[in-house]
């Protein structure tokens, strides 16, 4: 390749705290516009700003999971600009005493570990909306979300390519869910993305001049945005043009990036420490408190699985991807589900009927005590890996999701005068209703052996002078015999003993 590409991503994450960073308004998400605001959020004049001690907790453990150097001594700063959504004409922010600073994350990239450095985390309050709908020409400003609190993660410039973005992201993203601090909804933008990206010649130190792309609210959309904008950039230099700094806005119906206006250096915003708040200290007993009190991380926990569960790479990385996929994963084991075949439904059947219906494991309407009680009727040979897939466990999904539905509104276990978990449908009560046990009684199979074996001399002479692929033409016709439900292992041995 003749260009290398040099991309820093800066992740806006909004907190998951009750109230405002400032004031006590709720951040509930969906509300009518501006039925959630106060004279401190909407910037009248005369009222002061309180922090809000939680969303500082929230930007600690942050730092801490991300390997960060958390700062003893902070201050907020006014970054100012208009925008009608900015009702104050300036923003709440962190400048040259950000919280946390000089940290990293790993992602694994073609197999490969990569290291991507953390420049610094600081809070900061979120702008409200401008809402482009309706007929006339005009906006509308809702400001429900002014104040709201955010954490802008700013990357060191080592990404190097849409992927490793995009993994950088994911992996930003399931920390963040671990810690409870923001649950990631892009679509809802809680986890908003900007990106700066340049090009420059391969083996070349010095950085090229580099564009920032905005509104990029998609893991699969900060792959196309920037894998576009690298293409861009490379056309326009090998054309003879200059590469110019601005800010560009990805448009995912069109598939490219376009200007959007020039882009603004830290000057322009006329930054200086904010009057109405205090600096922050930190003390360092607090730091340690918030410390022990993490969780274990994904890629600790990814490690265990490995160790402990003897499960591959591959599944302890997806299956920890989710916090709560992990759980649903290690409660299934501790019931006594075998690691490995519980990794491989989950995976497999689970991950499917989940997906199409749009739903994560926090939605799952099946609970680990109905996998693993199908995973010991398989192993008793009660039913075969078939029937499981293609008869029990579906159905086993859709009622289980039917009795969901039903109890929506059902204010408490009392109401339906037993636990929800005794309500659930069984792999069971499914094999009984549609006759599917399994028949694992040798005599019995050895009835159906025989018969076959006298209604096909000419086959049992073949086999017998080496055609031994006809097998599973005896396996067949006995299980056609019996409906499907005698157990292909004992059928198989059987088969062999009689023909051998």
């Amino acid at each position: 390749m003749r260009y290398e590409a040099v991309i820093g991503l800066e992740v806006h994450a909004q907190m998951l705290t009750d109230s405002k960073v400032f004031c006590g308004c709720s951040t509930k998400f969906g509300s009518e516009p501006n039925t959630q605001t106060c004279p401190v959020c909407i910037g009248m004049p005369g009222v002061l700003p309180v922090l809000n001690k939680k969303a500082l907790e929230f930007a600690i453990k942050t730092g801490l999971a991300t390997n960060c150097k958390i700062s003893s001594y902070s201050r907020f700063a006014r970054k100012n600009y208009f925008y009608p959504d900015l009702p104050k004409g300036y923003q709440i922010s962190q400048y040259e005493l950000p919280i946390c600073e000089h940290g990293f994350i790993e992602v694994i990239v073609d197999g490969e570990v990569k290291r991507i450095g953390i420049t610094r985390i600081h809070m900061e309050e979120d702008a409200g909306k401008n809402i482009h709908e309706g007929s006339g020409n005009y906006s509308f400003v809702d400001l429900n979300r002014a104040g709201v609190p955010l954490m802008e993660i700013v990357s060191e410039p080592d990404i190097r390519s849409p992927q490793e973005a995009a993994e950088y992201m994911k992996k930003l993203r399931t920390i963040l869910r671990y810690l409870g601090v923001c649950d990631g909804n892009m679509e809802q933008g809680s986890l908003r993305c900007d990106a700066n990206v340049s090009i420059r010649p391969a083996g070349q130190k010095e950085f090229g001049t580099r564009a920032e792309v905005k509104n990029i609210n998609s893991f699969k959309f900060v792959e196309k945005a920037l894998e576009y904008e690298i293409k861009r950039q490379i056309k326009v230099i090998e054309e003879g043009g200059k590469v110019i700094q601005e800010t560009r806005l990805w448009d995912s119906n069109k598939g490219i990036t376009e200007s959007m206006r020039g882009k603004e250096e830290a000057h322009d915003y006329r930054y200086f420490p904010e009057p109405d708040l205090v600096p922050i200290t930190v003390e360092q007993k607090w730091i340690d408190e918030l410390k022990a009190s993490l969780p274990e991380l994904p890629d600790a926990k990814r490690e265990r699985f490995v160790s402990e569960y003897g499960l591959p790479e591959y599944d302890a990385d997806l299956l920890t991807s989710e916090k709560v996929a992990s759980e649903w994963f290690e409660e299934t084991v501790k019931l006594g589900g075998n690691p490995k075949a519980v990794s491989n439904w989950m995976m497999g059947d689970l991950t499917r009927l989940l997906n199409e219906e749009n739903k994560g494991f926090d939605e799952c309407p099946l609970k680990p005590v109905q996998l693993v009680d199908m995973l010991k009727l398989i192993d008793k040979g009660e039913i075969s890996i078939r029937q499981a897939k293609t008869e029990v466990f579906e159905e086993m999904y859709k009622r289980s999701k039917a009795l969901v539905i039903k109890l929506i509104g059902i204010p408490s276990e009392e109401a339906v005068g037993k636990p929800v978990v005794e309500m659930l449908p069984t792999p069971e009560e499914i094999i009984k209703e549609k006759g599917l046990a399994q028949i694992s009684d040798s005599s019995e199979i050895e009835k159906a052996v025989d018969e076959v074996i006298a209604k096909n001399p000419k086959e049992v002479e073949r086999f017998r002078a080496g055609d031994e692929k006809l097998l599973d033409f005896f396996v067949g016709q006995i299980m056609k015999l019996t409906k499907g439900k005698a157990n292909p292992q004992i059928v198989n041995e059987i088969v062999k003993k009689k023909l051998s």
